[in-house]
């Protein structure tokens, strides 16, 4: 099993893991043979990754939380978001005094169903045994906020459990996690819209989302203090350079530190309607080459040592020239895995020698490949 592009699937490919729509109900089953209407339904429904089979590998790669518990997350995120949303168009007229009674009583349901949602989260990683993120599941590019929201929320999650923080410190950082972007709901859409593209007098609205989103709840009592800074300070800088109060060091709060390197990762390796997210390794890499600067150093050590850029049965070129595919992962070492070379002998795939990556210093991998390396040189 291997995750890929849509656009890198071949005729009649085998898929290996079940696809979910938005709704979280079944798209396409394991198991089924792509053909080219199947994966124009596919694109359509704003999926543009996939797994499938092509034998490489027969091991399964799990999302780090159960499909079931992911959707009933995104879902409750999207709610409260939306009712947000709602809350601001009704302001604008009306009794102001029964506003503010309303919203009270309207966001009071929404503030237990985030509890819920992160006490059943927090539960369900802490008893795993294996918290290394191999790939956060499939994304669906119109879900994106309340999808990067929720991953936002288990990267946190899964450094901070490392950095060994109480029960109580790990549901106010996934918590703060999940709200980091709701001062969105406040911008014009089109600011949102223009991602990259955005003018400077955009990008000077857009920076506002921080405050506008604290402002928002900063009275609210069902969050704790330490939830509600991250999201004034999610985007603040180690190095004093960020917005919206150029915090720098340790002044910025730790949960802080924490998403801001979590919300990166997730933003930088998600699709997105103006273009495709990039490589879990160069994600990593932009992350570590930004260590001490945009980003606590130590934090961002342990954040990549979880992080898996290459799961098993992932297609790899070497830097000798040789193809490969991972077989195994040395798990506080994940850029070095143990990988199985290729050949390709009369249009057969034959398996050759194993190399550890942590052992053989002077081989590295320089890219993975996504087309079958029985077809056609990328």
């Amino acid at each position: 099993m291997r995750i890929i592009p849509v656009n890198c699937v071949t005729h009649e490919t085998i898929l290996a893991k079940t696809i979910y729509n938005d709704k979280g109900n079944i798209l396409l089953r394991q198991g089924t043979k792509l053909t080219d209407s199947l994966l124009n339904k596919v694109k359509q429904s704003g999926v543009n990754t996939i797994y499938i089979d092509d034998g490489y590998s027969d091991i399964e790669i799990e999302d780090v939380i159960k499909p079931e518990l992911r959707f009933a997350a995104v879902k409750t995120i999207k709610e409260t978001f939306q009712n947000i949303e709602q809350d601001l168009a009704k302001r604008l007229n009306g009794d102001q005094h029964l506003h503010k009674r309303l919203k009270a009583k309207v966001m009071g349901k929404y503030v237990e169903s985030l509890k819920g949602m992160s006490d059943a989260i927090i539960d369900d990683i802490l008893k795993s045994h294996n918290l290394l993120v191999n790939i956060i599941d499939i994304k669906h590019v119109g879900e994106y906020t309340y999808e990067h929201s929720l991953n936002v929320a288990i990267l946190s999650l899964i450094t901070g459990i490392e950095l060994r923080l109480s029960r109580h410190d790990l549901f106010s950082l996934f918590t703060g996690a999940i709200l980091h972007d709701i001062g969105k709901v406040f911008l014009d859409k089109s600011i949102l819209e223009a991602g990259d593209e955005r003018t400077d007098l955009q990008e000077l609205a857009y920076q506002t989302h921080t405050d506008l989103g604290y402002n928002y709840l900063k009275e609210n009592s069902g969050f704790s203090a330490t939830s509600k800074i991250v999201i004034m300070q999610h985007h603040e800088h180690y190095d004093g350079t960020g917005y919206p109060h150029g915090t720098s060091g340790d002044a910025i709060h730790k949960n802080s530190r924490i998403v801001s390197i979590c919300d990166t990762y997730d933003r930088l390796t998600s699709d997105s309607d103006n273009s495709p997210g990039v490589p879990a390794n160069e994600a990593i890499e932009y992350i570590m080459g930004n260590a001490g600067t945009k980003f606590d150093f130590d934090i961002a050590t342990i954040f990549v040592r979880k992080i898996n850029p290459y799961p098993i049965g992932t297609l790899v070129e070497l830097s000798d020239g040789k193809k490969a595919v991972v077989m195994d992962t040395n798990l506080d070492f994940p850029l070095r895995p143990i990988v199985q070379v290729l050949e390709l002998v009369d249009g057969n795939v034959e398996k050759k020698e194993m190399i550890d990556l942590m052992k053989v210093s002077d081989v590295t991998i320089i890219k993975i490949r996504y087309l079958d390396i029985r077809n056609e040189e990328e």
